[in-house]
């Protein structure tokens, strides 16, 4: 289909039949392997929405030509930006539903139709959003790279060997069999030869020097090592350096322990291939000899064995770690055949002899240099609300996470726009329930303002119009924290006589707009739009235009013609200096003697399409057109478009602060559990929303501990910035487990730091870095990919800090070597690249194809 034939609509049938076509064909439609379905802009299928339910075809509320200009990065590659989320950024739609709307309305010229397959998945049917892009080049040659795109479905055989017919004689006529491939979002496939003695050049990580001279030459600390962005792969660099710097797990690979246990028929097991992976990657990192090494190998293996962490996609530190340390448990479980073991309720017996046989059950079955360094018991006791039955367990977990404490407020920032046309807009912050309404907004607006929040509008401003205006009982977690949110002050009129206008405006182009069909004039929206009240009785043009001129901002003549300068003078004459409140009456008798500043049409929501007079919804819409010679005569556009900042904006929000002990605490709190996860009663025979309280009853060597920063609600979905207060030094659980007295033996329960991960941004992107301490020396340092740089104790506790690792102090040696100089260091990084932003990865994403050569 050409650009042309996308833009142009054909004449689309009755609204309630378009609504009721594509309703249907949206709730029958199934998903089905290999089908396609279209991505559609959530904005415009709302809009389009709107439109066919309001049964008026002149509706204020017409969608115009499908625009997906929302989802791209840019318009040059139409490359979809990352992390975009279903029914929040866009929507799915099947295929007929999409050729319909398309036959409809049109497309906006240029922009390709979103095509995606659907994919079967081992556990789902899928629509894949982010087709498979794949870069193909030699291992021996890297800079010479074909492109392609293709879906998962596509026979992956054929696909590939389609590539290499074009690939062929561009890679010097090497005739090339396909082995195995995983092939994922944006990889470079890396086709390679076997060497002579039989293995493979990417057998190892690859290794990033600064130059050729300091290839055989540098001799750097072991373990100070940066690991290479392989595109989005930050959240795997911060897990495994903070795993890199766990003294006992490194001492273990180091001295190749891991070869005598390796676990190759364990079903729950990798084929010893993750552990196999992660020693390459550790032995490289402690070698001394490199600036940083590449993890790419070790990251294919993980999406191999994890689908989750396919392709290059930004993922959870914490998630890729608990997958790992399972991983690497299972791999090196020594227990070879796991026994059955049916489990035991305590039924009254004491704490100690249920803990001691659950601890011995677990070892029967879980039996690795995992469980030795990290595993630990707690205690589960369940209450039933209706027989009281309780029950309780003992369970060994790998890390603990425990939550923050979640604030029920909200801070907000709108800008005020007061009844006073000279009044420019004020930017506020205010505080508001968390869960509560847009009444709620406006009652603390109010406090501020004192306007009454009933005199008061609120609406969300895109793009020169109004995206949404909100009724007071809308609640406020529909308002994202980066949406441009506006709240106007409402004249006080009779209510039956009252009514909403909405008004934008535009600029008319000099020359009529033949070339769509009509004799109009275009038009282009600028400025920030209006909300005002007016009486149903007073609407005839004259009033209206007088009204707009009056509540315009820096409607002043910039400039004006010896004529109107000699009018001016006259009327001075008449009244030298009337008072500010004549202003207006005085700008009207100009302006009457004058050409019209603008007109006045009524239009749809968008500011788009023009319609006649009484038209449309009970939201009113209208537009004034500017004559382009009178708004730059008249209009001052950038002194309109200025704001001032009110005085809640310069106080700095406080941040919030909790102490670890406070997180650790609300982790042994009784909760009631939630409907969507209920307890079986054996008593009752049902499942009961019962109460649950967590304890900590022994602790393991090392203790990683992950603050729980992520908080979803039913209304909220926010990342919790709170600064947790952490002790580097002797974090005593001493009082937090629930065995008060230890016996002869047992080990001590006080922690030193160790390790990081750390999370900057939000929800749907950032960055992950850490700090980490070195075994050998006892320095910090912190390592941002293949950046690493000395750290001081005093940088290590920021609102950024994520996963925490903790070693017991009597398990803790004293460094063996010197710690260096803790001054600023120069960083040392592959060919001096860094990155802040896992967009500018160093080098980009790739996997192994290998390949033979006859």
């Amino acid at each position: 289909m050409t650009a042309n034939s996308r833009c142009s609509a054909a004449e689309p049938p009755g609204l309630e039949t378009q609504r009721r076509e594509i309703e249907s064909l949206l709730r029958e439609c199934e998903l089905r392997a290999g089908d396609s379905w279209y991505v559609v802009e959530h904005r415009w299928f709302e809009q389009w929405k709107e439109f066919v339910d309001g049964g008026d075809q002149n509706s204020s509320s017409f969608p115009g030509q499908i625009d997906n200009s929302d989802l791209f990065e840019d318009l040059d590659s139409y490359h979809l930006k990352e992390r975009l989320v279903e029914n929040e950024d866009f929507v799915l739609v099947p295929a007929e539903a999409w050729h319909k709307l398309l036959a409809w309305y049109g497309m906006v010229d240029s922009q390709p139709p979103l095509e995606r397959k659907v994919v079967d998945l081992p556990s789902t049917l899928k629509v894949e959003v982010y087709p498979v892009e794949v870069f193909l080049c030699l291992h021996s040659n890297m800079e010479n790279v074909i492109t392609a795109q293709f879906s998962r479905t596509d026979n992956i055989r054929e696909c590939f060997s389609n590539f290499l017919i074009a690939a062929v004689c561009f890679f010097f006529n090497r005739v090339c069999v396909c082995v195995c491939v995983c092939v994922c979002l944006s990889q470079t496939v890396i086709m390679e030869t076997r060497n002579a003695d039989g293995t493979w050049p990417s057998s190892r990580p690859q290794i990033m020097r600064n130059s050729v001279e300091d290839q055989d030459s540098y001799r750097g600390q072991p373990g100070v090592c940066g690991l290479t962005n392989l595109g989005n792969t930050c959240f795997m660099n911060s897990a495994l350096q903070c795993l890199s710097n766990t003294p006992p797990l490194t001492e273990y690979f180091l001295q190749s322990s891991y070869l005598e246990e390796l676990n190759f028929t364990n079903p729950l097991g990798m084929k010893g291939e993750i552990a196999e992976a992660y020693a390459d990657v550790i032995k490289q990192m402690w070698s001394g000899r490199h600036y940083s090494v590449v993890p790419r190998v070790f990251k294919t293996k993980v999406g191999h064995f994890a689908s989750q962490f396919l392709g290059y996609q930004q993922h959870d530190s914490q998630e890729l770690l608990s997958f790992l340390l399972d991983g690497l448990h299972e791999d090196l479980n020594r227990v070879k055949n796991k026994e059955y073991i049916e489990l035991r309720d305590a039924d009254g017996r004491p704490d100690q002899e249920v803990a001691e046989e659950a601890w011995r059950n677990h070892r029967r079955r879980n039996d690795s240099v995992i469980v030795d360094t990290f595993h630990g018991l707690f205690k589960s006791t369940l209450v039933c609300p209706e027989c009281h039955k309780v029950s309780v367990t003992f369970d060994p977990f790998c890390y603990l996470s425990i939550p923050l404490p979640v604030s029920k407020e909200r801070v907000m920032e709108v800008f005020f726009v007061s009844l006073d046309p000279h009044a420019k807009p004020v930017q506020h912050r205010v505080v508001v329930p968390k869960a509560g309404k847009v009444s709620d907004l406006c009652l603390a607006l109010s406090e501020m303002t004192a306007v009454p929040p009933t005199q008061m509008v609120v609406a969300d401003v895109f793009n020169h119009r109004f995206y949404r205006i909100y009724s007071d009982d809308e609640s406020l977690s529909c308002i994202l924290d980066r949406d441009d949110i506006f709240v106007y002050e409402l004249s006080v009129l009779e209510e039956q006589d009252q009514v909403l206008l909405a008004l934008y405006l535009r600029e008319r182009s000099h020359y009529r707009d033949y070339g769509s069909g009509s004799s109009s004039y275009g038009t282009t929206l600028f400025g920030h739009p209006l909300l005002l009240n007016v009486r149903r009785s007073s609407c005839s043009q004259e009033e209206l235009y007088n009204l707009f001129l009056q509540r315009l901002p820096a409607a002043e003549p910039s400039e004006s013609t010896e004529e109107e300068k000699e009018e001016n003078k006259q009327e001075e004459a008449c009244s030298p200096s009337p008072p500010p409140n004549e202003q207006p009456a005085k700008r009207r008798a100009c302006h009457k003697r004058r050409k019209s500043l603008f007109t006045i049409q009524a239009v749809n929501s968008n500011g788009t399409t023009e319609r006649g007079t009484g038209e449309g919804g009970t939201q009113p819409y209208v537009a004034i057109d500017w004559d382009p010679d009178m708004k730059k005569r008249f209009y001052n556009e950038n002194e309109a478009e200025k704001y001032v900042k009110h005085s809640s904006m310069e106080v700095p929000q406080q941040q919030a602060t909790v102490q670890l002990q406070e997180c650790i605490e609300l982790f042994t709190t009784v909760e009631t559990l939630e409907e969507e996860n209920p307890w079986y009663c054996p008593v009752c025979k049902k499942h009961q929303l019962a109460t649950k309280k967590l304890d900590l009853w022994s602790l393991p060597e090392v203790l990683i501990i992950h603050l729980k920063r992520f908080s979803y609600t039913k209304f909220t979905r926010e990342k919790l910035d709170s600064i947790v207060e952490f002790p580097l030094r002797d974090l005593d659980f001493s009082g937090c487990l629930l065995r008060k007295s230890l016996s002869n033996g047992e080990p001590p329960s006080c922690y030193d730091l160790i390790a990081v991960s750390n999370h900057y941004g939000g929800l749907r992107d950032g960055h992950y870095t850490s700090y980490a301490m070195n075994k050998d020396n006892g320095q910090w340092y912190y390592f941002d990919d293949s950046k690493v740089t000395f750290a001081t104790e005093d940088q290590i506790v920021t609102n950024a800090a994520y996963v925490l690792f903790y070693h017991r102090q009597d398990k803790m040696r004293k460094p063996t070597l010197a710690n260096p100089s803790t001054g600023p260091a120069p960083s040392r990084s592959a060919n001096d690249i860094t990155s802040c932003k896992d967009d500018d990865a160093e080098l980009g994403a790739a996997s192994y194809v290998t390949m033979e050569t006859d």
